[in-house]
């Protein structure tokens, strides 16, 4: 099994679990640095997955903005 295949299944049952993900919680916890790619490979799997974009402005004006997933129902 390759490691593309490893990082599917480790974060399908991360999803299945109840969990949402975000790209640096794929990193930290799975090692992936293509998370956008990874859910395109489990949708295409039929995981129905959704995701959401979150907007953050910190104390200093900054604004940051990151995605996040989640399965969409029970599978």
């Amino acid at each position: 099994m390759d490691a593309i295949e490893t990082q599917n299944q480790m974060i399908a049952q991360h999803l299945r679990s109840g969990k949402s993900i975000t790209g640096l919680e794929a990193l930290n916890k799975f090692g992936c640095m293509r998370l956008a790619s990874r859910i395109h490979d489990l949708k295409e799997m039929g995981m129905n997955i959704m995701g959401s974009m979150v907007y953050e402005t910190d104390d200093e004006g900054r604004r940051k903005k990151w995605k996040v997933y989640w399965l969409n129902g029970k599978q």
